[in-house]
């Protein structure tokens, strides 16, 4: 059904766009925090200042109000992939159903009720810290597109009901009555443990929760390398450095350092656009009065929601790797892939043709073989990682983030015997070869 190239009609409907996250385009954004500039000592360093670093700081303090906590971005917060994605919040730790039926089918009941308890936690800590981020429990919707794919997720609520995940399965009439689509054959409705929320309101939610808990922030920061010196690990940066006796390492798509991760992890670049704000009368043509989350059930899949100032957010469908692991602003925008999603955008919702685009933008994924986190220690112990989370990190991270730090204070926690964070996924192979093998991937997901 999908256009492989975007109709020419449909390009007018970019001429407007702002080059730029429409989450991060906000007058209520936090002032910049400072760039280290000296040498300091703490109890536990975070690299990374997106949701990852940004829950495991909020935790660390959390389970001990003394522990300092130091934790520093070679950016800004938010402004990589934690301020880039569309801001849907999901209680699964395995990326879907179908993938942790797939992968750890033993345990899946136990990482199900994880998942759901790490949902209430997210929605707590927002209630706690008084955090505006337009937190909304939706739910999700996952369209069909083709019989075949709705004959296919039909026999889900079944199988998933035995380990806990709740499916509605919504015939063409009933799922049109929700949201109205041409192009919807059915759809599985997930109603508990999804919720939408401004991504970037809540990053910068839990940095202030952090800094009102005496964490230290340091921005446009880099890290240029990790130390091990036996009693504590050193970082330097360019114009500082910090000693910390534990790190915990919260950097994702970016270059770990940590060899075996950087073997493990490929950026892919996802994108994504917004509309104008629609109209009532708009809105009554598809409907949407629940404001569920939707994907469609495609290999190449789209996600889409409502915003709360009534535009629509679309995105996904192309995730483009870049030879080398290739990161930075460069591959920041498309517009080939803006185009295109313009067009599946017409494709799904006709009623709104003649509607424009206001922001169009792009950011990196942090993917790995079994697209679900993975966690791990080097330094001795002294430093522990978590990375992987393939695009479903809002919720994930803070699990993550959690489980990083049961390693990090050497607790024995359930989380922890799990074979799911005692494993690692299947490295990718070196380039050339990398390149060649994810190329072979995305041509079979378009076939």
């Amino acid at each position: 059904m999908f256009r492989k190239e975007p109709r020419q009609h449909v390009l007018p409907s970019l001429s407007d766009v702002t080059l730029y996250p429409y989450w991060l385009d906000d007058t209520q954004a936090p002032e910049t925090q400072s760039i280290l500039t000296q040498h300091e000592e703490t109890d536990l360093l975070v690299v990374g200042a997106g949701f990852t670093g940004l829950w495991t700081a909020l935790l660390a303090k959390e389970r001990d109000p003394q522990r300092q906590v130091i934790v520093i971005d070679a950016g800004e917060s938010a402004h990589a992939a934690s301020g880039r994605n569309g801001g849907f919040v999901h209680a699964t730790l395995t990326h879907g159903f179908q993938n942790g039926f797939n992968r750890w089918p033993e345990e899946l009941s136990r990482i199900t009720a994880m998942g759901h308890e790490n949902f209430r936690e997210i929605e707590n800590a927002i209630q706690r810290y008084g955090i505006q981020c337009d937190w909304k429990v939706t739910g999700e919707l996952e369209v069909a597109s083709y019989v075949h794919e709705a004959e296919e997720l039909k026999d889900r609520p079944a199988i998933a009901a035995q380990f806990g995940d709740i499916f509605e399965w919504l015939d063409e009439e009933q799922v049109r009555a929700r949201v109205d689509s041409p192009t919807f054959r059915g759809a599985l409705f997930e109603r508990e443990g999804v919720a939408l929320v401004d991504p970037a309101q809540l990053a910068w939610g839990l940095r202030k929760a952090c800094l009102s808990l005496g964490v230290m922030i340091f921005e446009n920061s880099k890290v240029e390398s990790l130390t091990d010196n036996g009693a504590s690990v050193v970082a330097n940066t360019a114009l500082g450095s910090i000693s910390a006796r534990r790190v915990a390492l919260a950097t994702n798509a970016f270059p770990s350092f940590v060899p075996k991760v950087r073997r493990r992890i490929v950026p892919v670049y996802d994108y994504v656009l917004t509309t104008q704000p629609l109209s009532d009368s708009q809105w009554r043509d598809i409907r949407w009065d629940g404001h569920e989350g939707v994907t469609d059930a495609g290999n190449q899949f789209h996600y889409y929601r409502r915003t709360a100032d009534n535009r629509i957010l679309w995105g996904g469908y192309d995730a483009i790797y870049h030879a080398r692991n290739g990161i930075g602003p460069q591959f920041e925008n498309e517009p080939a892939s803006y185009a295109l999603l313009a067009d599946h955008f017409f494709e799904v919702f006709p009623q709104l043709e003649g509607l424009k685009f206001s922001h169009a933008w792009g950011g990196a994924i942090d993917t790995c073989s079994r697209f679900s986190p993975f966690w791990g220690t080097t330094h001795a112990g002294k430093t522990a990682y978590v990375a992987g989370f393939t695009g479903l990190g809002v919720g994930a991270s803070r699990f993550g983030a959690s489980t990083m730090l049961d390693f990090l204070d050497d607790i024995d926690s359930e989380a922890r015997s799990l074979r799911m964070v005692q494993t690692q996924p299947v490295p990718f192979p070196p380039e050339p070869f990398r390149s060649a093998a994810i190329g072979l991937t995305r041509w079979s997901l378009q076939r």
